[in-house]
């Protein structure tokens, strides 16, 4: 489509597995460099092995990975920094770290609630704060956050990852007429059910609470999807590579839902 992003700086955090890997990877191959920021190390380094050893990459990026925990704002300015040190700018600013708790709401904590703000909502709200004075100095910058389904198509046993996407798209929604100011564009993602390793996790823990076999869940979800299978991370990198470039100069606000027909509103 000639997305034009071959030497354009990419921050993903969250880029050591699932949807954040495979954007992080699918941006290398485009040409552009990469940070990738995560908690666990050792992910983290065999994310940048995978990233760096992939065939038909155009240019020669460069990818950087940068350990931390991103629900401490020091660490969020760490990951920016180290972009600006090792590339000089940064263009592209893809949100994505964050999990959350499945559950019945009478077996969850307030610990279940607050940890999933923490790092994703308030995570999102710092990366986005932190890196917006250089957008702003150089009038350009895209911003992409992996969000979900469940902000708009609540769910009893996802109530914690539900709260905190509903919020993250009034967020992005909100300011986007301010940033279009100075020529930068936030945009939402949100997957339906994706085949990562989270999504498992999440599966085990929502049929745990439904009283029924983790397989009985997945046929069960995968059942629903009108297109009768569930999306592949691959397909969530395609949409924010898009949404990243010059080819979607004029959409900003906006939210993209990736769930195979499966969100039942308008």
């Amino acid at each position: 489509m000639g997305l034009q992003l071959e030497g354009q700086t990419a921050i993903v955090t969250g880029g050591s597995a699932g949807i954040g890997l495979a954007i992080a990877k699918t941006l290398y191959r485009e040409g552009s460099h990469v940070v990738i920021a995560a908690r666990d190390k050792e992910r983290l380094e065999a994310a940048r092995e995978a990233i760096r050893s992939q065939a038909g990459v155009r240019g020669e990026p460069r990818v950087v990975a940068v350990q931390g925990d991103l629900r401490e704002a020091n660490a969020v300015q760490h990951v920016i920094d180290t972009a600006l040190d090792k590339f000089g700018r940064i263009n592209i600013l893809v949100n994505n770290a964050g999990s959350a708790q499945a559950g019945s709401f009478l077996d969850l904590t307030d610990g279940a609630f607050t940890d999933t703000w923490n790092l994703k909502l308030l995570g999102y709200i710092r990366a986005v704060r932190a890196v917006l004075p250089h957008f702003i100095s150089q009038r350009a910058g895209s911003i992409v956050n992996i969000v979900g389904g469940a902000g708009r198509t609540p769910s009893p046993l996802f109530l914690p990852g539900g709260t905190t996407n509903a919020a993250l798209l009034n967020f992005a929604k909100g300011i986007s007429k301010e940033l279009a100011k100075d020529g930068i564009r936030i945009n939402s993602v949100s997957p339906g059910l994706t085949a990562t390793e989270r999504a498992e996790t999440l599966a085990q823990q929502q049929a745990a609470a439904k009283g029924i076999s983790a397989e009985q869940y997945k046929a069960e979800s995968a059942a629903s999807i009108p297109l009768g299978r569930i999306v592949e991370p691959q397909e969530i990198a395609d949409i924010v590579l898009f949404l990243a470039s010059a080819k979607a100069a004029s959409i900003t606000g906006a939210e993209i839902v990736v769930d195979g027909g499966q969100q039942p509103g308008v």
